[in-house]
């Protein structure tokens, strides 16, 4: 590598690192997020599981029994529907919008439950002709919408500021 190459590749790392580029999935959690109790009403489902491990790589210790005093992540709706946008001649389906809907609160002691849902939306052309292959794109499509739900819980995580209350003042 020569110094001029050299040179360019320290210029651009400056540059990066200097504008706050972060790597996607890596969250500064609130100290008092840092162990939690994680709780859904499909404890094996996609979406537990994908938050699970987005807190497990942000090194976040999750307990298995919930405790007053540990905050708790709940997942209370994970769920897709389905509108037809167009039709072909003959009736059946062309155009669906997908729609996933995602309800979640974090409880944290001696504070009110924080709800959150958020929806997420996209298009799926239908095919009947190759039913097969419209099946395995409607998965990996469902799959890309949970791991950006679960992208979406976090981040919302890293933005909540816990705040404790002062037991003296009261």
């Amino acid at each position: 590598m020569t110094s001029t190459s050299a040179l360019l590749v320290l210029a651009l790392s400056l540059a990066v690192t200097s504008c706050g580029f972060q790597l996607r999935g890596d969250y500064l959690l609130a100290p008092e997020l840092k162990t939690l109790y994680l709780s859904s009403q499909d404890r094996y489902g996609e979406l537990t599981r994908l938050v699970k491990q987005h807190l497990t790589n942000n090194q976040v210790n999750i307990v298995t029994s919930s405790r007053g005093d540990l905050p708790e992540l709940r997942i209370l709706k994970d769920q897709l529907d389905r509108r037809t946008l167009s039709l072909f001649p003959n009736g059946q389906v062309a155009e669906y919008e997908l729609i996933y809907t995602v309800k979640y609160q974090l409880l944290i002691a001696e504070q009110a439950p924080q709800g959150f849902s958020f929806e997420l939306y996209r298009d799926y052309q239908d095919d009947p002709n190759i039913a097969l292959g419209k099946s395995r794109e409607l998965d990996l499509l469902l799959s890309e919408m949970r791991k950006v739900a679960a992208d979406r819980i976090l981040r919302n995580m890293a933005s909540i500021q816990v705040t404790q209350l002062d037991n003296s003042q009261s």
